[in-house]
């Protein structure tokens, strides 16, 4: 049985990975590349998909945790422009679109002043989906809901390392 399979909800199964890395790992780079893979194979020319939404927030959160704060404004003010047009996917992914909007302005004037990065947390509305997300992470022995860890330049600067 594939992993995406095994999933218990009825989520994509990168969609999960997603979550997971951007709650437990606060590896923003990973979320990039797991949800792009996903957005190409069900969205590929739809650059107002609620994937690239989400796609867009994790880089922009990569940028912030870098202190690059153009990079991270350019990617925070996309995000926040398509939260009104997928309102409704944001429902069905169990994400509320209201307080997804609040919490990524406060992040955006946190950008705008040049402040220290604070990890953001999706507000999720699915128990089932959070559970799944997790028991994910507690998989990948990882703890949810963390903090990022500023000193692990290998997180931090990931795309360096590539």
């Amino acid at each position: 049985m594939m992993e995406e399979e095994r999933c218990v909800v009825m989520f994509p199964y990168r969609y999960v990975e997603y979550l997971a890395h951007f709650h437990g790992t606060r590896d923003y780079f990973e979320c990039h590349e797991v949800l792009e893979e996903h957005w190409k194979e069900t969205e590929p020319h739809n650059r107002d998909s609620v994937w690239v939404l989400l796609i867009q927030l994790a880089v922009s959160l990569y940028h912030f945790r870098r202190k690059n704060y153009k990079g991270a404004g350019i990617l925070v003010n996309k995000t926040i422009s398509k939260i009104s047009r997928n309102e409704d996917q944001l429902k069905e992914l169990g994400i509320d679109p209201h307080e997804l909007e609040r919490l990524t302005l406060l992040t955006k004037k946190r950008i705008e002043n040049n402040s220290n990065y604070i990890s953001l947390y999706l507000p999720l509305t699915d128990q089932a989906l959070l559970q799944e997300t997790k028991d994910l992470c507690k998989k990948w022995n990882v703890s949810f809901w963390n903090q990022s860890n500023l000193k692990d330049t290998k997180l931090v600067h990931k795309h360096k390392n590539r």
